[in-house]
């Protein structure tokens, strides 16, 4: 028999505070996210693209019948969180092909388009004002000197040589009316097609043409969101690590780690929690699921008019959305949140396996999309409704 204790004490060992496994923790060297792993290519379906990049807008919460037979939730209400991202069409300017090496792949060769954007121009100049904006002006005579003989050459060499191939596709700035003028170049992988002749013509044959969302991603599809998250400067090892603060009456301080190691070895160890930069860093998150593709000029996807709430309304909140502004172009819902401040250029990626989970497999029928003003309280869901509840103010 042990008699036990009233009074109980910490462990003498615990989890660590932290993961390693996000280590350096410093600030990301890009805006936007960079595809680093593409899904696995697949020459049974046709050639298709695995990649796009939209703006992030804002969020706002949406009501839906749960369908999971079995669940405790099924045929009931739920409301979730979701986040708007704006895509207005990329713009396809090039192709780069890639040739297997013994040390992996390494880009063989890039062809442009004859004819290229300001926006992407602007790309490759540090200070676009005082350029002389003469890049591609030697490089474009390829197309007319000869029929276009170089060109041809330079695609039969990508038939022939590489074993993949990815696009060069540009954001369009001017339809968002942010203060950025310069486009977001993205390589995007070719997946599909059963030989690399087949890739080539399908990226050549988009050459200068408007690629968009819903020809990449479809509804209830789940996809992968990359992106630098919103930057916080400085921290401390409390908010930084989350590890515990000290007694109230330590000396010097209490947000701090109490001992960083032993004497020997005389220096400290890189898992010790330590101050540093919290926050914009780059980010992968999987499986978010598509709930709604919006098209610019169709009033019924791109409004937040569902079945059960016939209200004609669009999908701008009350207002518009706080530091973003108005939804103009085409738009994608993923369920939750996702990472980076608003206007954040996010990447987005079709899922790298196949998905078979219920939460995937699930059809969503959306019953209320929320547009009231993300400002304040948010009382009405559209300046009309406003009106009718309040009459003549004057």
């Amino acid at each position: 028999f042990f008699p036990t204790s009233p009074m109980s004490h910490r462990k003498f060992e615990a989890p660590r505070h932290g993961s390693l496994g996000f280590l350096p923790k410093k600030r990301a060297r890009r805006f936007t996210g960079k595809i680093k792993t593409f899904p696995k290519d697949d020459a049974s379906k046709p050639a298709h693209l695995t990649g796009f990049v939209g703006y992030k807008a804002g969020m706002t919460h949406i009501m839906r019948d749960v369908d999971k037979p079995g669940s405790k939730l099924h045929k009931k209400e739920s409301c979730e969180a979701v986040t708007l991202i704006e895509t207005p069409p990329m713009i396809v300017v090039g192709i780069v092909g890639y040739a297997k090496t013994s040390t992996g792949l390494r880009a063989y060769n890039t062809v442009w388009a004859e004819h290229l954007n300001d926006e992407v121009k602007r790309v490759f100049y540090k200070n676009w004002f005082k350029s002389k904006k003469k890049c591609f002006t030697r490089y474009v005579k390829q197309y007319s000197e000869n029929g276009g003989e170089a060109i041809k050459k330079q695609l039969e060499d990508l038939k022939k040589n590489c074993c993949a191939i990815r696009i060069l596709a540009h954001t369009q700035m001017r339809k968002l009316h942010l203060r950025q003028k310069k486009a977001h170049l993205k390589e995007i992988h070719v997946n599909g097609g059963k030989t690399v002749a087949d890739k080539v013509d399908f990226a050549y044959n988009l050459f200068e043409k408007p690629v968009e969302i819903d020809s990449i991603f479809s509804k209830d599809e789940m996809i992968d969101t990359i992106g630098v998250s919103r930057g916080h400067g400085t921290e401390g090892v409390v908010t930084r690590w989350g590890v515990s603060r000290l007694p109230r009456k330590t000396h010097r301080g209490l947000r701090k780690v109490a001992c960083i190691g032993a004497w020997h070895p005389a220096r400290v160890s890189s898992t010790v929690a330590r101050v540093g930069q919290h926050g914009y860093h780059h980010r992968t998150e999987a499986n978010k699921k598509v709930y709604r593709i919006g098209k610019a000029g169709n009033e019924e996807s791109h409004g937040a008019t569902t079945d059960t709430d016939p209200t004609k309304k669009g999908i701008n909140p009350m207002g518009g959305f706080p530091h973003y502004g108005i939804i103009r172009e085409d738009y994608i819902m993923l369920k939750g949140c996702v990472v980076g401040t608003k206007k954040r250029a996010i990447t987005l990626r079709k899922s790298l396996f196949k998905q078979t989970s219920r939460n995937a497999q699930e059809e969503i029928k959306l019953k209320f999309i929320d547009t009231s003003s993300k400002f304040g309280k948010g009382r009405f869901q559209s300046s009309e409704e406003k009106a009718k509840f309040l009459g003549r103010l004057k």
